[in-house]
């Protein structure tokens, strides 16, 4: 299998004002690095962390995202507006030349390693595969599933996608089958300052 990945690095951080008045939402810090350093990190089991194979997608305050990746990833500049999540990969279709994708968002935390190799090595190729949580409250699928912050997607399916600003959710995963893989690890969205606040304590 011919994998790259993306991490998702471009969004304002509105909820999280004024802490991403001046830093990106990814370059907030949690325990001893930085959002974006652990989502390196994560997708580094699986992939060589260079530009040849991972990619960060950056549009607010995007010059200290280039500077913070330099060397390590290419970074797409998503400008005047942010693509969302499947814009994104859109952007990136022609970098990506007909790899699948493996993509984690870059503003999320996990209390515990999470097994990415595994991730990767279980699938099929053929479906998006979603590392998710169980939470009755704030489901995304059905079964009471909430997605975790990192995806696998086809090539073939990766190739179909157009730079326009768009979700994942709503062009691909609510219109085709989905191998949905439970994880048992704590995960916070920190799109917050509560949420923020819970993954700093969970890192001690």
């Amino acid at each position: 299998m011919s994998l790259a990945a993306v991490v998702l690095a471009a969004g304002r951080g509105e909820r999280l004002r004024p802490l991403t008045d001046t830093t990106p939402k990814p370059l907030l810090t949690v325990g001893s690095g930085t959002l974006l350093d652990a989502a390196l990190s994560r997708v580094a089991q699986a992939v060589d962390l260079s530009p040849a194979s991972v990619a960060v997608n950056a549009h607010w305050l995007s010059e200290q995202i280039v500077s913070h990746v330099a060397g390590k990833a290419v970074v797409s500049l998503e400008e005047p507006e942010a693509l969302g999540t499947a814009g994104a990969i859109g952007r990136l279709r022609t970098w990506l030349a007909g790899r699948d994708v493996l993509i984690a968002n870059g503003d999320v935390w996990y209390d515990g390693p999470v097994d990415v190799g595994g991730f990767v090595s279980g699938w099929d190729g053929r479906r998006p595969r979603l590392l998710v949580v169980a939470d009755a409250e704030h489901p995304d699928f059905d079964g009471g599933w909430r997605f975790a912050g990192l995806s696998l997607l086809p090539g073939a399916i990766a190739e179909t996608l157009e730079p326009v600003p768009s979700g994942l959710y709503e062009v691909v995963w609510s219109k085709t089958e989905l191998d949905l893989v439970p994880t048992t690890v704590t995960f916070v969205d920190c799109g917050t300052p509560e949420d923020l606040a819970r993954a700093r304590a969970l890192a001690g």
